[in-house]
């Protein structure tokens, strides 16, 4: 087996393999290794090394000399077995790691645990884990090496050591512990003095310590800082923190010292982008309802806020829920048979099993205190409200806040209907003596733009009769944004308030006015308005009709206003469900009236009259439209009689995706594709959907499901039953024959897809088979493979339709029959695979080969196909097939070899697997290092482990008893521990392990097992 390294970059170099000191005593080694680490995993090009090794003066043949110290560095690193991990690439060198081999890589992902913690407000949870990654730091960064050829690389270093500090420091705060980080501020300020949230950071504390005074007083000395060293005034954050300490504004009381904050609970509500306007009255109603009430439904017009004020009112509330909040927003879902899971995978649960999931989430419910947000309900009223009362009924802790356009109807409801923002009395237009705004004015207006978030007020807004509407302050605040050199002026306050007054006061109204203040003034546009209106009036209408009338004549005028081209590109993206990126939306808007070319202009366009947001954060800009706006761009799609062409498009776009995903499998690129199509579930899902109805589309249907699950994206993203939801639902049976893409009334049949794709009806039988499987359903197993059968005797003779059907009768023979006649038919299969160019599912079928070997084959044969498979999934460069190749190698080892020599394979394969993000594998893995525990006679960690294990496949639903191999081998780990330990001390460990929430990172720490 291949050695373990340790490397440490933290402080000087140090090397360890297999826990031995390596000693690398050449200075020019050593600096090769340091720039090597310090872009671990990639490849580092021979000028990037020549320049650390010798700055700017290389010897004459330098590129020579580098490759002699690269073979001195692998001599050194490779001991007398061999097997350095320096290899050589195209145009440079890469050292590969395991994910927890450098201390770096640690570094960053606790930080990435502990930023992700403290944005979701869990600051208990992110202090140890930011403390635990500061404290792997040994000193100055590779202070050992020459400094001035790491330029680049000491100081990228010490400054994601900052970082976490600001970070651990943030913590600390939130916990009430401002006392404490005061001297360590002082000296990190006077290190770092340009350092501008060390000084927001000390400011905070001394005010929470009741030194207001000195905390003021930071402030004027930094400013004066950098305005003598930079000539700069402080950054924005800076600047509002001290308006906010000025003003005393309640939140920074929170976490004030002796009294830590309490942590927050929020859990996945997004994080606002905009300043929250008024809606006092009704925050406070909701909290009240909340107290009392099991169901609350905000209801209300289209863009008059329900969501927002939803989410603001849950996050206030969040404290009163010792389990936290929750949120599921429902609009990108169209099949109500999906409801169940939506809310399931809101709730995090893991459950791959192949009960109901409605099921999964009562059991999960059942004996917490939590807050449910159902968002965007309208379009599921009946489903929403079964599920609710069901909820109600068996959960007595729970509490649910819906937004919906119309009630639910479920017994103890209590409904509040969202009133549109206050506008301007008449009489405040003329309140007093009318003046143009002063400079004192506008600075008191700044300062209370930027305390509008936390609710304080200012005497400015308290003074003016139109400042206290809420209708005018959203639209000064949104048109700040906008149109910078717009203000509330006495020309155009009497212009401002009737505008206010003609938008009825709803939200979103207001926001896509304020959008065109950039453009003309606001008399102007109240004088196109009212001509708009003056066509839409309807006599003696009452409140909701009229606020509906309002929104749609502002909508009206903003598509208007678009150029024609954005007209098109506005109706054609309302197809996306859950948003896109700019290479959807050119291959499925363009044409037609919209060149390719001119998409991402006529997207700014959109963007710059918030039509359409955008998201910039990750690898790629996502958009999104609000929901009204959406709906409203479908209807025009209909009316043009459109929708049907562009959805076609929209599920050809998302199938030639999950192809080409499907294609890439176990290659470099598998978890970017995972990660995309997450990403992409909800356009995935509308594309099956409407697949699903259309008799020219249901193949089209079946390629997406089939792909999405040869990716595995259903297991890593915890919902296995989907999957298995989509392919019965495209399979329909027929009362005639086997299943097919039809059936009675359906579109479709089986026989039109065999003879167009036998290769496509084949797999996807067989894809459903193989869900079964791994949910532990046999019966239903059983009864798909009989399909499998049926449509295999009926299908030509095509070796592309032949293989799946052997793939998933070999992998029957292996789980539910446990016979070694397995063994050959996952080999057979695999041949197949790789014959037909299928590299993703070959994979698979050698996976489960080397698995069968493992448990029925001999040493030699065992050993044999392990190298086979260990070979194929390192030179495929996929992360996941890796991880299963060293689970496989481990379980080899553990069987026919020496079980002391499996721990190390399967925990880095539980490492990495935890590092990609998959919650199917770790179930496995774990399981199955309690085994090789166990028998290292090592019996109260092995009974702890099995706790854990326990625990995590009652979370993913995972039955053993239906996989025989598996439940064999458990069995017999469970004896031999209970038979070591005893009941009650094999008891008392595995409740232990049963009991922690996170078993698999504490199942990979080596060091002494404490109970």
């Amino acid at each position: 087996m291949s050695a373990r390294y340790e490397f440490k970059i933290l402080g000087p170099l140090e090397v360890r393999r297999d826990g031995r000191p390596v000693r690398i005593g050449a200075a020019k080694v050593r600096l090769l290794l340091a720039a090597l680490l310090a872009e671990a995993n990639q490849v580092v090009t021979v000028e990037t090394l020549v320049n650390r090794l010798w700055g700017e003066q290389p010897p004459g043949r330098a590129r020579n000399t580098l490759q002699n110290y690269v073979l001195r560095l692998r001599r050194a690193l490779a001991g007398p077995a061999g097997g350095a991990p320096v290899h050589t690439r195209p145009h440079g060198y890469v050292i590969e790691t395991a994910p927890d081999a450098l201390d770096l890589h640690c570094f960053a992902a606790l930080v990435r645990q502990g930023r992700t913690a403290l944005e979701e407000g869990a600051a208990a949870r992110a202090a140890p884990l930011l403390r635990e990654a500061l404290g792997l730091w040994r000193g100055a960064p590779l202070s050992d090496l020459p400094a001035h050829l790491l330029q680049g690389v000491v100081p990228a270093l010490d400054e994601q050591r900052l970082d976490a500090l600001e970070l651990r420091i943030d913590a600390d705060l939130a916990l009430g512990r401002a006392a404490d980080v005061l001297p360590e501020l002082r000296g990190l300020i006077g290190e770092h003095p340009l350092r501008e949230h060390f000084w927001a950071q000390r400011m905070l504390a001394l005010f929470r310590c009741g030194r207001q005074g000195e905390a003021l007083e930071c402030y004027r000395v930094v400013t004066a800082l950098l305005a003598e060293e930079l000539g700069v005034a402080p950054g924005a954050g800076l600047r509002q923190l001290h308006q906010r300490l000025l003003a005393a504004a309640p939140d920074l009381d929170e976490g004030r010292s002796g009294r830590a904050a309490p942590q927050s609970r929020e859990g996945d509500l997004p994080v606002e982008m905009t300043t929250f306007v008024g809606r006092e009255t009704q925050l406070a109603q909701v909290r009240v309802l909340l107290g009392s009430a099991r169901l609350v439904t905000l209801t209300g017009v289209g863009g008059v806020g329900k969501t927002r004020l939803a989410l603001r009112a849950a996050a206030a509330a969040a404290p009163s829920f010792a389990d936290g909040v929750r949120l599921a927003d429902l609009a990108p879902l169209s099949d109500a048979d999906l409801l169940d899971r939506a809310v399931s995978e809101a709730l995090g649960l893991r459950d791959q099993s192949a009960r109901p999931a409605a099921d999964a989430v009562v059991d999960h419910l059942r004996d917490r205190r939590l807050l449910l947000v159902l968002d965007n309900c309208e379009h599921l009223v009946e489903p929403v409200a079964a599920l609710v009362l069901r909820l109600a009924r068996a959960a007595p802790g729970l509490r649910v806040l819906a937004t919906s356009r119309q009630r639910l109807g479920v017994p103890g409801e209590h409904v509040l209907t969202v009133p549109s923002l206050t506008v301007p009395d008449v009489r405040d237009q003329d309140h007093g003596v009318v003046r143009p705004e002063t400079e004192t004015e506008t600075e008191a207006r700044a300062t209370a733009e930027t305390g509008a978030e936390t609710g304080a007020e200012t005497g400015a807004e308290t003074d003016d009769p139109l400042r206290r509407s809420e209708a005018v302050r959203l639209l000064v605040d949104r048109a700040s944004g906008s149109a910078p050199a717009f203000r509330l002026t006495a020309r155009n306050r009497d212009a401002v308030a009737q505008l206010c007054r003609r938008l009825d006061g709803i939200p979103l109204a207001i926001e896509l006015a304020a959008v065109r203040l950039s453009a003309i003034t606001a008399e102007e546009m109240l004088e196109r308005l009212d001509d708009r209106f003056r066509l839409l009036s309807v006599p003696q209408t009452c409140a909701s009709t009229r606020n509906r009338q309002t929104l749609r004549g502002v909508v009206d005028w903003s598509y208007d206003l678009c150029t024609e081209g954005e007209r098109l590109l506005w109706n054609r993206l309302s197809v996306f469900s859950g948003g896109f990126d700019l290479e959807a939306a050119e291959a499925v808007c363009a044409g037609e009236g919209v060149a390719r070319e001119d998409v991402l202009d006529l997207l700014a366009g959109l963007l710059d009259k918030s039509i359409v947001v955008v998201n910039s954060s990750g690898h790629r800009a996502r958009y999104s439209m609000l929901e009204t706006i959406r709906q409203y761009g479908r209807q025009h799609l209909h009316e043009e009689d459109h929708t049907i062409r562009l959805r076609v498009r929209h599920s050809e776009y998302y199938r030639a995706m999950a192809v080409r995903a499907g294609r890439e499998w176990c290659g470099p690129r598998e978890v970017d594709w995972l990660l995309r199509l997450r990403t992409e579930l909800p356009n995935l899902r509308a594309a099956l959907d409407f697949c699903a109805t259309r008799a020219d589309r249901v193949g089209a249907g079946v390629e997406i499901a089939v792909n999405l699950a040869r990716t595995r994206c259903w297991f890593f993203s915890s919902t296995l039953g989907e999957g298995r939801h989509w392919l019965e639902r495209l399979l329909v049976p027929r009362p005639d024959g086997p299943a097919g893409p039809g059936g009675p009334g359906a579109p479709g049949s089986a026989g039109d897809a065999a003879a167009g794709a036998p290769a496509l009806l084949a797999g996807a039988l067989a894809m459903k088979a193989w869900i079964a499987l791994c949910q532990g359903d046999n019966p239903a197993a059983e009864a798909f493979l009989a399909e499998c059968r049926s449509v295999a005797r009926e299908l030509p003779d095509d070796a592309s339709a032949a293989a799946p059907v052997t793939y998933i009768e070999g992998a029957h023979a292996m789980l539910v029959r446990g016979d070694p006649a397995c063994v050959a038919l996952l080999g057979e299969a695999r041949d197949r695979f790789h014959a037909l160019g299928q590299v993703g599912d070959a994979h698979m079928a050698t996976m489960l080969w080397a698995m069968a070997e493992a448990f029925f084959g001999d040493g030699t044969s065992a050993r044999a196909v392990r190298d086979v498979y260990v070979a194929e999934a390192e030179a495929g460069g996929a992360e996941w097939a890796r991880t299963w190749a060293l689970w496989c190698a481990g379980l080899v080892e553990l069987r026919h070899g020496e079980p002391d020599r499996a721990l190390a394979p399967l925990r880095e394969a539980l490492a990495r697997q935890r590092g990609i993000g998959d919650s199917w594998g770790p179930v496995w893995g774990l399981e199955t290092l309690a085994w090789a525990v166990a028998a290292t006679n090592d019996c109260t960690r092995a009974a702890w482990l099995l706790g854990a294990a326990h625990r995590m496949r009652r979370e993913t639903g995972v039955a053993l008893v239906g996989l025989r191999p598996f439940h064999e081998a458990h069995v017999a780990a469970e004896h031999r521990v209970r038979a070591s330990l005893g009941a009650e001390e094999y008891t008392a460990a595995w409740s232990r392990g049963a009991s922690v929430e996170d078993g698999l990172r504490l199942a990979l720490d080596e060091g002494d097992f404490r109970l």
